[in-house]
């Protein structure tokens, strides 16, 4: 490939293909919520192999959560809010020990998930292709994004974290983005972006549209308290409890329900 086709192509990629990746993820998940909203979901295998899934799915959702939140702060935040009290290179130390051990957790998880997939025939049998390419593609990113721990930590200065943070604000705010800066860094860390902006486009065809149900869930901790009122008549406040003696309507009031109006 020559120089300026290399060229070219990093422009696409780092460029363009967030804004297509994200655009497709907005307005994807905003079709299929309204015109599928039967299939938002993720279906459960729960009644094969329930152990291995309560092991897998837990260690895994522990994980994520975990990576998916450090990214968000680590990429997102500028680095004049934390320079004040943190540098460069003790938040890129920070980040791989504490992404390290996350993503090993995750790994776990997410491998026991795929083996019980592919291992079990009446698993493999009754689920969609898309829910194995799903965890698959999920996979390969874990490993990519391990495998760049190593390379993070031979730029002990937090060289890398800033490229890959500018970057990533520059996206967001719709600032120009230098692509021959990312073009740079080691093929490791622009596959795992590259792979990593593919989920997001991928994400409402998929299982993976669950997820907006999940972050949506938090609002459940702000909502009001649900007013219940008894139906049951002539009965005092307090003593309508299933069970009660006091909770059975008198006499006169079950015969005037029995006559009907």
């Amino acid at each position: 490939m020559t120089a300026t086709a290399t060229t070219t192509l990093h422009g696409f990629l780092f460029q363009v293909y967030p804004y297509v990746c994200f655009a497709v993820f907005l307005i994807g998940s905003l079709i299929r919520f309204d015109q599928n909203q039967y299939s938002w979901k993720s279906d459960s295998s729960q009644l094969l192999r329930a152990r291995l899934l309560r092991w897998g799915s837990n260690l895994f959702h522990l994980g994520i959560l975990f990576l998916f939140f450090g990214h968000l702060v680590g990429l997102f935040t500028p680095h004049s809010v934390y320079g004040v009290f943190l540098s460069a290179a003790a938040k890129q130390v920070l980040a791989v020990t504490a992404g390290g051990i996350a993503g090993a957790v995750t790994f776990v998880g997410l491998t026991m998930l795929l083996y019980r997939r592919l291992a079990d025939h009446r698993i493999r049998h009754t689920s969609h292709p898309s829910d194995i390419a799903v965890l698959a593609v999920l996979w390969l990113q874990l490993v990519l994004g391990l495998a760049t721990l190593p390379q993070s930590l031979r730029h002990a200065d937090g060289s890398v974290m800033l490229v890959l943070a500018d970057w990533a604000q520059r996206i967001v705010t719709l600032r120009p983005v230098d692509a021959t800066a990312l073009a740079a860094l080691h093929w490791s860390f622009q596959v795992h972006v590259v792979l990593g902006l593919t989920i997001f486009l991928l994400l409402p065809f998929s299982r993976l549209v669950h997820v907006w149900s999940g972050f949506a869930a938090a609002l459940f901790l702000f909502r009001p308290y649900q007013v219940v009122r008894s139906r049951r008549l002539d009965v005092p406040p307090g003593h309508d409890l299933p069970g009660q003696p006091s909770a059975v309507p008198p006499l006169n009031v079950a015969s005037a329900l029995d006559r009907g109006p």
